[in-house]
């Protein structure tokens, strides 16, 4: 993004910058390190890139990295499920089963995760944007394919402040119209002879922007990092400690009515899709049956529970005429992933002649009128089937090293820039996951309960509200993994520049190793599984893994990727440029338990399953003068995708999980724009896309428009400044989309409005406030149903509501 956002103050040439000064100055720096051999300015680099910087982040004040990420050109983010398990793409890439499978975010130039896309294990789990961060740099398009593994569509990278500032700020944030009390803090300074510092973090608690009825967010996180800078070089070695706790929303049902074409939602009485959820401490403990035989057992309020510690260097330094830049990390992450899935709604006589049969009726199994016969007077009449989705995983540690070697050699009048790297991560993947499904009712403000089944002979169809102890759907879901995956990747680039030409080419070879053992359900047992003795009905409907029963997974594959290049300096301000690339993304966890991988072996039967491939054509102008900044990208991607996908199954009403291979296409044009011109500033951009399902394992998806894929992505922020105060806007919209593959229900489009204002009454004092969503849109990105469901409810994801925060910041 381009930096436009208050009056420059000079620093003092003698000394380091305060974090006051820098608070106030405007960084009008356009080189991006992320994703490309060297660092270079915008307009040298045949390469599609973005900046947030620092103060832009404050001033929009994100409730998540997601509602971050929405400010990038290019990237499609489905920001619903609040600060982890969000899914990210870019410029028509496919979303087939959400996460990042074609985008790798990065902190400090490092994967967070190798892979964007484990099965229920999302970067942004183990990763959080607070004073620590200096910018968020983006790289999108296919330069992205040679320069980081896994990584064709391209990378988001959280670059850490490094003590260049001197000193720092403490920042107290509360919710003003909902509970949420946060206190961000960052240090950093010279300690002489080459030595700075820099640490910071934040901790937070309260119940949310959703009504849960409990504390569902409470942790926080410490970095830090030491640098020593030399001639010719510097050595930083650092340091992370995550230890957080948050809710995941998944979705809310909405009525639904019109046509698949033009259909009108709105929400059941007594449950705001904006502000509500379905969590309540009321809903049953999480009893799951392990692969070890006996029961799991948690308290789904716990949520997603997150936790890393991370220790790492990074050096660079001469040896000669050539430059060694080397990037070590070890990230010992762990989660424990709770989450409740609303896998369906009804009116609850639907429900109760589906499941119970011919004069089934609801009651209440819990909460104060326990026992008592469900009653519509007064609600919506309205029950649903949901899920827990307990995910344990107690190691997806990720080792990475990145070692390149670059040089600069003067060649028949121009620059010959070589550089030669190899590139190492392991990937733990080690997890266990397990489902229990029951029924509750439809009511907000952290009051829904479970509600039972009786038959008309009285006879209980649940236990304590449970129908089943695994998923809602088939057998399948459960797949438990202890699985590392090791990449090897030589890379090598050459670029010769020589007056107004650049021309480049890059080639990168993956490796990619897996070994290990997974396990899959395959049917039901009797088990008691609340240890009362008795076996109840769902206790006879009991998902296992049979116990010491896995099937091996041990194979090797490779592939290679290249990018080319030439980018044309016409004048000072204007350039233009143009790519070709093939990238590759490993398969990972998305081939095991099908037939790509041999159950006796575990080797690889389809070596065309080793990894997905996209290749992408670019052409683009960029235009850099007088505060004006312009850039325009035409984009062409083709990609091979073998995927699982969670869809409601039409004849059931159910979700399930199905393994999906598929070819897209998908073309168009990115914008990004920036001006500023005294205390006025804007910044804008805008992605156009056409995007198309190629070829699918169902014929009758040939030619449709893959699901959640708007024409166009757009956002513009105007802000105005002064010494004394900033007020400014941030608006983000997208056109209308599908919800399904199938093409036949239409998700309304949507724009949301934040607004920030931040006043400065003393030196070193910032009183600010921030309201996202402030129209209150229902902001729908996905829906389970693909078309318009008897029942007349579909289970939606929307954005958050109006949420305001206030914020104290004092400098020192």
């Amino acid at each position: 993004m381009v930096a436009a956002f208050a009056a420059p103050v000079a620093a003092q040439e003698d000394k380091p910058q305060t974090a006051w000064e820098a608070s106030r100055t405007v960084d009008e720096g356009d080189v991006v390190t992320t994703g490309v051999a060297r660092g270079r300015d915008r307009l040298n680099s045949a390469t599609s890139t973005s900046a947030i910087k620092e103060n832009d982040i404050v001033r929009l004040a994100p409730r998540s990295l997601a509602e971050l990420f929405r400010n990038i050109p290019g990237i499609r983010v489905e920001a619903a499920a609040g600060e982890a398990q969000n899914n990210y793409t870019v410029r028509g890439l496919p979303m087939v089963n959400g996460a990042s499978k074609y985008i790798q975010i990065q902190e400090d130039g490092l994967p967070v995760m190798e892979f964007g896309d484990l099965m229920r294990l999302t970067p942004d789990i183990f990763v959080r944007a607070d004073f620590n961060v200096g910018q968020v740099e983006s790289i999108r398009g296919g330069s992205a394919s040679t320069f980081a593994s896994n990584a064709p569509g391209g990378v988001i990278n959280l670059i850490s402040k490094t003590g260049e500032v001197e000193g720092g700020s403490v920042m107290a944030t509360v919710g003003v119209d909902f509970e949420s009390y946060r206190t961000d803090f960052d240090y950093g300074g010279q300690l002489g002879d080459g030595w700075r510092f820099h640490v910071g973090g934040f901790y937070r608690e309260g119940e949310g922007i959703r009504e849960t009825g409990f504390n569902a967010a409470r942790g926080g996180q410490v970095k830090f990092n030491v640098t020593k800078q030399f001639d010719g070089g510097y050595i930083r070695v650092y340091g992370k400690l995550l230890d957080d706790r948050v809710p995941t929303f998944t979705g809310t049902p909405l009525l639904v009515t019109g046509t698949n074409a033009d259909p009108s939602f709105r929400d059941p009485a007594g449950v705001s899709s904006r502000t509500d959820s379905l969590l309540s401490p009321t809903l049953p403990v999480v009893l799951t049956l392990g692969s070890s035989g006996q029961v799991r057992r948690r308290n789904f309020t716990n949520g997603v529970e997150a936790n890393a510690k991370t220790l790492g260097f990074e050096a660079q330094f001469s040896l000669g005429d050539w430059t060694v830049t080397n990037r070590f990390r070890y990230a010992d992450q762990s989660t424990r992933n709770t989450t409740l899935v609303v896998s369906s709604a009804a009116p609850a006589a639907q429900f109760a002649s589906r499941f119970g049969g011919a004069g089934g009726a609801f009651r209440y199994a819990s909460g104060p009128r326990a026992g008592q016969p469900f009653s519509a007077a007064g609600g919506n009449g309205l029950v649903a089937l949901s899920f827990f989705s307990d995910n344990d995983a107690p190691d997806v540690s990720n080792m990475t090293n990145d070692l390149r070697i670059s040089r600069v050699w003067p060649v028949a009048g121009g620059d010959l820039t070589t550089t030669a790297g190899l590139y190492r991560s392991n990937q733990k993947f080690i997890s266990e996951i397990g489902f229990a499904t029951f029924f509750q009712d439809v009511v907000g403000g952290g009051q829904a309960v479970p509600l039972d089944l009786v038959t008309a002979a009285g006879a209980l169809v649940t236990d304590g509200g449970y129908r089943n102890f695994g998923g809602p759907g088939a057998a399948g879901n459960i797949r438990d993994n202890a699985v590392t995956y090791q990449t090897t990747a030589p890379f090598a680039s050459v670029n010769f520049a020589k007056g107004k030409i650049a021309i480049g080419a890059s080639v990168r070879w993956d490796n990619s190793r897996a070994r290990g053992n997974a396990m899959n359900d395959s049917g039901v047992r009797t088990f008691d599984m609340n240890g009362n003795g008795v076996i109840s009905a769902p206790e006879r409907l009991v998902s296992f893994v049979p116990v010491g029963v896995t099937q091996p997974v041990r194979y090797s594959h490779d592939y290679l990727s290249y990018s080319v290049s030439v980018n044309y300096r016409i004048a000072e301000p204007f350039a233009m440029f143009a790519r070709y690339s093939l990238g590759g993304r490993a398969a990972a966890d998305k081939i095991l338990f099908t037939s790509a991988i041999s159950p006796t072996t575990g080797g690889l039967l389809n070596p065309a399953a080793g990894d997905d491939s996209v290749r992408q054509a670019e052409i683009g102008l960029k235009y850099r003068k007088d505060g004006l900044v312009l850039n325009l990208t035409g984009f062409h991607a083709k990609t091979d995708d073998t995927n699982s996908q969670i869809l409601t199954n039409p004849a059931t009403g159910q979700l399930e999980l199905l393994s999906v291979t598929r070819g897209y296409e998908a073309y168009g044009l990115e914008f990004e724009g920036g001006f500023r011109r005294g205390p006025f500033s804007i910044t804008a951009h805008a992605t156009y896309t056409e995007a198309e399902i190629k070829s699918a394992e169902n014929p009758a998806l040939v030619g449709n428009i893959p699901r959640n894929q708007p024409k166009l992505l757009f956002g513009v922020t105007p802000q105005f400044d002064t010494d004394l105060f900033t007020v400014g806007a941030n608006i983000i919209g997208v056109t209308d989309s599908f919800s399904q593959d199938v093409n036949q229900l239409r998700m309304p489009g949507y724009t949301t409005v934040g607004l920030f204002a931040q006043v400065r009454p003393m030196e070193r004092l910032e009183l600010s406030i921030n309201a996202n969503n402030v129209l209150n849109e229902r902001a729908i990105t996905g829906i389970s149903e693909g078309a318009i469901p008897a029942s007349g409810v579909v289970m939606a994801r929307p954005l958050f509501g109006r949420s305001i925060s206030a914020s104290a910041r004092f400098f020192f």
